[in-house]
């Protein structure tokens, strides 16, 4: 009951965000809000399923150049179109990679997802005339929901109907991901974490789950990528680089991937301390190569775990074959 009164409270906040007039924050906020429900999917396969991604910046990628390519290229400027254009184009893309890389675990699967993601980025480098290389695509501002708000200012825009629509993004993708985890195929993935070898023995298909759970990884970050396009109005190669996979992995890290919503934790607080860093000196990517080495040696359970008064027990041994 205190839980839930908690999540209504933080819910209740989130919303109240835009009403404060701080439009800056707002705006962080919607980049929350795309990470968020990114990190939903990779720790359904990372805190669930016990693979680490090194390349998920690749579907993130796909989804926000699907929002350029359908913005701007094709007139496509229904937001609910765009969301699942950019889920399938994430699963078309993850399906042939999926089955090759769930036949391998701890450092090999991460290796070979870190390989493909480079080299969807190297694609969109070299192949200026379809992605416009470094220079990147623009990507227009949708409609939500059928409504044409093209007339309104862009920060009023993201600052109001983008914010919210972004918010019930988020509400429904993390409704959705906790009835999966929470449902029998959540516990298979439970067991192939814990043992593999036992989990296969008892008639679980261990890659076909894998499989399975990669494919809704992909879609889940090629929705936050989506959502992530309209934010900045442009997209380019950068996102896809391997240091935007890295970053997935630290806010889930930091927030505690052994709780659900730990990961979503790990974002606000990453983009928050990003940029008040980042405000003040230029070398932020040292001192948060500092926090993770603290937060793995000395806090693996994440804010949350240490919150919760469990402070180094949870998840040690998954962080440490995660790291193998």
């Amino acid at each position: 009951m205190r839980a839930r009164a908690g999540l209504a409270a933080l819910a209740l906040a989130v919303l109240a965000v835009p009403l404060l007039g701080r439009d800056y924050y707002s705006i962080l906020m919607l980049s929350f809000f795309a990470y968020a429900i990114t990190l939903l999917g990779v720790n359904l396969l990372f805190g669930y399923t016990g693979l680490l991604s090194f390349g998920h910046a690749l579907f993130i990628g796909i989804g926000a150049y699907a929002a350029a390519v359908l913005t701007g290229k094709l007139g496509v400027l229904h937001m609910e179109a765009i969301l699942l254009v950019a889920a399938v184009a994430a699963l078309l893309v993850a399906a042939p990679v999926g089955a090759l890389c769930v036949r391998y675990v701890k450092i090999y699967f991460g290796m070979l997802t870190l390989a493909f993601g480079m080299l969807f980025n190297s694609f969109l480098i070299k192949f200026y005339h379809l992605t416009g290389g470094d220079e990147g695509m623009r990507v227009l501002r949708p409609s939500l929901l059928g409504f044409d708000l093209s007339q309104i200012p862009k920060v009023q825009f993201l600052t109001g109907p983008y914010y919210y629509y972004s918010a019930a993004v988020l509400a429904i993708a993390t409704f959705v991901m906790w009835r999966i985890v929470a449902s029998p195929f959540g516990l298979c993935l439970r067991s192939i974490r814990e043992n593999p070898v036992k989990a296969e023995s008892l008639g679980i298909s261990v890659k076909r789950y894998r499989w399975v759970a990669f494919l809704i990884s992909a879609a889940y970050a090629a929705v936050g990528g989506a959502l992530l396009g309209p934010t900045v109005g442009q997209v380019d190669p950068s996102l896809t680089y391997w240091t935007q996979s890295g970053n997935l992995v630290f806010m889930t890290l930091l927030g505690g991937f052994a709780h659900f919503l730990g990961p979503l934790l790990g974002a606000f607080v990453f983009i928050y301390l990003q940029d008040a860093v980042m405000s003040i000196v230029p070398y932020w990517r040292l001192i948060f190569g500092a926090i993770l080495a603290i937060l793995v040696i000395f806090v693996p359970g994440g804010l949350v775990g240490l919150m919760a008064g469990r402070g180094a027990r949870p998840g040690i041994k998954a962080v440490r074959e995660g790291a193998r």
